[in-house]
């Protein structure tokens, strides 16, 4: 079912650049509909708003006010549910705060001989949005993995969406909303709820930022919103890179890769081994334990067309081939991890250990779960508290810092064509009125 490459082979770096090819999606037509949809959104507002909703979730209301879920409705959802389901939530958010919590910037200001201070302002963003999938399933740790560092960061109000076709949104979606201290929750999807996070309407206020996973339409909608607000990233189809030896069980390299691949028939798992008898026992521990899993249909098609088995002549080749695929979750699964972790230089996530699961990673290990997908992790990162504040450079120049820059600027400015900057420069340098003590350096 999978292919395997072997690094050996002629043919090797055509075939692997066959593998990695990720399809953009070209659809005009999606573009013009979501392009619609946003302009619909613009000039009517809530009534588009609801139109939309209704059409396409089938969920009817006479105002956007009926669409809103009450935060005793999170409460509620939070309180009855079963004591093992709320404990695995509490926990999961407790852990992904207390991680987050470490990434929390400071401001900070230094002094210079001429007793000029510079520096930088941290501040939270004002107002999040946050989309969180609904409908085929139901996704909590999306929430937790998203509100929980913005609350950590400081920003002051979460605005929450989630399409509920037929009227229903999990309970442990809302339960991980309560948790997570989001603010406000509505019940609305698709595109149409990118554009109102983005413009807002009379009932939804415009955010700063929008975060978080969704389909083509959503996916389509931030790209066209990016520039009126922030977006974390267009994320595209789950992915893994398995890095092991022969020290591992090959079940548990399948089942990895089993996790990745149920998300999506689009989603990609790849093992890399510079064992070839290991690399011919994880092929034969997916035939044996494929029958087994539930989603075998959606993994079976992400196996065969997306999926991999790599042999390379050392586990140093095999890292490098990582940073050429730069995937979304890396797992070292060797003898010494620690060891070949250095030589990883593009990954969103590195799992160190035959015991640090990928799917830890998604519900509860700490660090947020939404990553750089296709590629995009050589110049991209996890999202963490910092995606929620804003850096300001302070700068406080005294009369002898005038004197002593104002000719740089001057100069520079004036090598532009820009008189105005070189004469605003040179009224301070040349117009001090402190006296000589004043403007001597220290």
């Amino acid at each position: 079912m999978l292919t395997i490459l072997n690094q050996t082979h002629p043919f090797f770096h055509q075939n692997l650049k066959k593998l990695l090819q990720r399809g953009e999606d070209n659809s005009h037509s999606v573009d013009d509909i979501v392009r619609e949809i946003i302009a619909q959104i613009r000039r009517e507002g809530d009534s588009a708003l609801l139109s939309l909703t209704s059409r396409l979730d089938g969920v009817s209301a006479d105002t956007v006010e009926q669409l809103e879920i009450p935060r005793q409705e999170l409460e509620d959802s939070l309180s009855s549910m079963d004591c093992t389901s709320r404990d695995a939530l509490e926990a999961a958010t407790r852990r992904i705060r207390e991680y987050h919590e470490r990434e929390v910037l400071q401001s900070w200001k230094f002094s210079q001989a001429d007793g000029t201070t510079l520096g930088q302002k941290i501040t939270p963003l004002d107002r999040m949005g946050l989309y969180v999938p609904g409908g085929k399933a139901a996704y909590p740790s999306s929430v937790l993995m998203t509100a929980v560092p913005a609350k950590v960061a400081g920003v002051q109000e979460v605005i929450m969406t989630v399409p509920s076709p037929g009227g229903e949104v999990s309970q442990m979606v809302l339960a991980a909303a309560a948790l997570a201290g989001v603010d406000r929750v509505f019940r609305v999807g698709g595109a149409q709820a990118i554009a109102a996070l983005a413009y807002g309407t009379q009932t939804i206020p415009a955010v700063d930022k929008i975060v978080g996973p969704g389909n083509t339409y959503v996916a389509t909608a931030k790209k066209m919103v990016f520039g009126k607000v922030g977006i974390d990233m267009i994320a595209g189809p789950s992915e893994v890179v398995v890095i092991c030896d022969d020290s591992v069980d090959p079940d548990w390299v399948a089942m990895d890769l089993f996790a990745q691949a149920e998300h999506d028939e689009l989603a990609q798992s790849i093992a890399i081994t510079d064992s070839e008898e290991m690399a011919n026992q994880i092929s034969q521990s997916i035939e044996k334990l494929l029958p087994t899993m539930e989603r075998r249909e959606i993994i079976t098609e992400s196996l065969s067309s997306r999926g991999a088995i790599v042999i390379t002549d050392s586990l140093r080749s095999a890292a490098e081939l990582s940073n050429r695929i730069a995937p979304e979750h890396l797992e070292l699964m060797v003898r010494e991890p620690k060891k070949l972790e250095p030589l990883i230089t593009h990954a969103g996530a590195i799992f160190l250990g035959k015991y640090s699961a990928e799917s830890l990673g998604d519900y509860c290990a700490g660090p947020s779960h939404v990553l750089p997908t296709s590629g995009t992790a050589r110049f991209s990162s996890p999202l963490g508290v910092y995606d929620y504040q804003k850096r300001s450079s302070v700068i406080e120049i005294s009369a002898g810092g005038a004197r002593n820059i104002g000719g740089i600027a001057s100069i520079l400015a004036r090598s532009e064509g820009l008189t105005a900057h070189a004469r605003s420069a040179e009224y301070r340098r040349d117009n001090l009125t402190e006296s000589p003590e004043q403007l001597s350096d220290p």
